[in-house]
């Protein structure tokens, strides 16, 4: 008689370190931090907002293929994402998250426009002497 039931595993592996947070709230963490919502994340990946939703309450586990989509959506590293290294992605204030929305919003605009608006900034960091 053939079963096909899996057999008890004997590797003694380390649990790995993946932070404090799940990869739900990850996931949550770094949406909010670029100033986006569920909605615009689900169409940034061409995916519903209920899977964005199910991703971030952990109700759902996301597949590999699923991973790299939210990576490149929230444009972080795999490792990022799952927790394995410290993410670039630093906002701490409401203004920094503010600004970062408006910063992602202006990709849409004209070329002319960007273009003023960046002159803009980087006239006011080099009078802050942050460029």
């Amino acid at each position: 008689m053939i079963t096909n039931m899996a057999r008890k595993s004997t590797l003694n592996l380390k649990p790995l370190d993946l932070g404090e947070f799940t990869l739900g709230q990850r996931i949550a963490n770094f949406r909010k931090d670029i100033g986006l919502t569920q909605v615009q994340l689900a169409d940034k990946m061409g995916i519903v907002q209920t899977l964005v939703s199910d991703y971030e309450r952990d109700k759902l586990r996301p597949h590999p293929e699923m991973l790299v989509r939210f990576a490149i959506a929230l444009e972080i590293s795999l490792d990022e994402l799952m927790g394995l290294k410290e993410s670039n992605q630093v906002v701490t204030t409401k203004s920094g998250k503010n600004l970062l929305k408006k910063l992602h919003q202006a990709v849409i605009l004209p070329a002319s426009d960007q273009k003023v608006l960046l002159s803009i900034l980087e006239g006011l960091l080099a009078k802050n002497q942050l460029s």
